[in-house]
C-alpha cells in the first residue's frame, strides 16, 4: 500500500444492537445470540436483529413516503451510514464516494414481488427499481446528499472487504480523499433458507452453540444466516480522528472445483493473507478473525490455510459467526469492526470452542479474512 488508511468512522447493524457499547457488551458476554425464529412455517436457527433495531429501522421506514417501498438491506444501509458519517464528522461539503455491496440484494423485496408475479402475471412499477443491486449505495448517497462516485457489487460473502478493497483503489489513486465502504444483507427469507439447506450446510444443532465456528473437530454442518450491516469511513493518511488504520490488504481467487468449493489448503487464503502481511513480520500479527463460517470444510481448510503460512506461531484465533450468524456480504466488515473493537479494549474475544493461548502482550495488529462462492478470499491487516 502507498499509505497508511485512516479508519475515521464505523457503525453496524447485528444481532448484538445497533450502539457500539452495547455491541461490545453482547460480544463480553459467552453466549450466541441466534435463536429459533419461524420462517415460512418451519422454526429455523437465525440471528436477527433485536426487536428495538427493527424498531428504529421502523421509524426509519415511516420517516419519508419514499423509503416505505425499500428492502431491509438498504434501509439497514441507509441507518448505519448515517451514524458513521457523524462519527467521522463528514457534511454534506465533503466529497466522498460510496460503495455499499451485497451478497443478495433485495431479497425479501424480491421474493415478495416474484410471488406477487407468479399469482397475477404482474408486478408493480417499483417492482424492478427496489430490487436492483445499484439501489443500495444510490438510496445512502440520496440520504446523504452526497456528491461523489456511487457503486455496488456483490462479491457473495466477501463483498463488504472487496468493497473496502475497492475504496481504497480509489483513495490511492488520487480521484477521492474519502470513502464510505461497507456491506449490507438482510436474507432471512424462506427462498435463502431454503438455498443454503439444500446446499447441506444449514445448522440443526440446538445445543447452547447452534453454530460452531472453529470447532475444528464438529462431525456436521453448523453455518446459520443472520442479517446485518456494517460500514466504515476511511481517508488517506494518518489523521488525528482516526479509530484505527488500515495497513495491509490482500486478495486472491483460485480454481473452482465446485461451485460452493474451497481448496483443502484453502489456497486463496493464503494468497490473500500473504499479500496483506507482505512487509509485515510475522510476529507482529496478533490474532485473526477467521471467516469460519461454521461449516466442515470451510473451518478446517482455513485453519489449514493459517497453518502453512504462519507455521508453530499461529496467532490468537477468533470468530464472530458463532454469535452473530454468517451475515453473507456484510460479513467481512463485521468481522473488522471485531477486530477495531478488540484493539480498542485490548481484549480478545474468543470463540468457545477453540483454546487460544492467553494473551501476553497488547493487541496492536490484526488480519481479518473473508471469502466468498467461487474462492473470493480477502485479507486485511488493521492497527491502532
Amino acid at each position: 500500500m502507498k499509505t497508511k488508511i485512516a479508519i475515521t468512522g464505523f457503525a453496524s447493524i447485528s444481532t448484538l444492537g445497533s450502539e457500539i457499547d452495547s455491541i461490545w457488551k453482547n460480544y463480553t458476554q459467552k453466549k450466541s445470540c441466534i435463536q429459533k425464529k419461524n420462517i415460512n412455517h418451519q422454526d429455523v436457527l437465525v440471528a436477527s436483529i433485536p426487536i428495538e433495531v427493527a424498531d428504529e429501522i421502523t421509524r426509519l421506514r415511516n420517516s419519508d413516503n419514499k423509503y416505505k417501498n425499500l428492502d431491509n438491506s438498504v434501509l439497514f444501509a441507509i441507518l448505519i451510514s448515517r451514524k458513521a458519517v457523524a462519527t467521522a464528522k463528514w457534511t454534506k461539503a465533503d466529497f466522498f464516494g460510496i460503495n455499499i455491496g451485497s451478497s443478495r440484494g433485495a431479497t425479501e423485496l424480491f421474493e415478495k414481488h416474484h410471488e406477487e408475479f407468479i399469482k397475477t402475471n404482474k408486478v408493480t412499477t417499483l417492482a424492478s427499481p427496489t430490487t436492483t443491486l445499484g439501489n443500495l449505495s444510490s438510496w445512502v448517497s440520496h440520504d446523504l446528499q452526497a456528491k461523489g462516485p456511487e457503486v455496488s457489487h456483490s462479491i457473495t460473502c466477501s463483498t463488504s472487504l472487496h468493497a473496502l478493497l475497492n475504496g481504497i483503489a480509489w483513495l490511492q489513486a488520487g480521484m477521492v480523499d474519502k470513502f464510505l465502504v461497507g456491506g449490507t444483507e438482510a436474507p432471512l427469507t424462506p427462498f435463502t433458507i431454503a438455498q443454503m439447506q439444500a446446499l447441506g450446510i444449514y445448522s440443526k444443532n440446538e445445543s447452547e452453540f447452534p453454530c460452531q465456528a472453529l470447532n475444528l473437530s464438529k462431525k456436521q454442518n453448523t453455518l446459520v444466516i443472520g442479517e446485518g450491516a456494517a460500514v466504515i469511513c476511511i481517508e488517506n493518511g494518518v489523521k488525528e480522528n482516526a479509530i484505527a488504520y488500515i495497513e495491509g490488504i490482500g486478495y486472491a481467487t483460485e480454481i473452482l472445483e465446485h461451485n460452493v468449493s474451497i481448496s483443502t489448503e484453502a489456497e486463496c487464503f493464503q494468497k490473500s493473507m500473504l499479500m496483506a502481511i507482505e512487509g509485515i513480520n510475522l510476529n507482529e500479527i496478533d490474532a485473526i478473525v477467521m471467516h469460519a463460517p461454521g461449516t466442515i470444510k470451510g473451518d478446517q481448510s482455513e485453519f489449514r490455510a493459517i497453518e502453512i503460512i504462519f507455521g508453530n506461531n499461529i496467532p490468537l484465533l477468533t470468530t464472530n459467526k458463532w454469535k452473530i450468524g454468517h451475515t453473507f456480504g456484510s460479513s467481512g466488515m463485521l468481522s473488522l469492526e471485531l477486530a477495531i473493537l478488540m484493539l480498542q479494549k485490548n481484549t480478545l474475544i474468543e470463540s468457545p470452542f477453540y483454546p487460544n493461548k492467553k494473551p501476553t502482550t497488547p493487541l496492536k495488529k490484526i488480519l481479518v479474512n473473508a471469502v466468498g462462492f467461487g474462492g473470493n478470499a480477502v485479507s486485511v491487516v488493521v492497527s491502532i
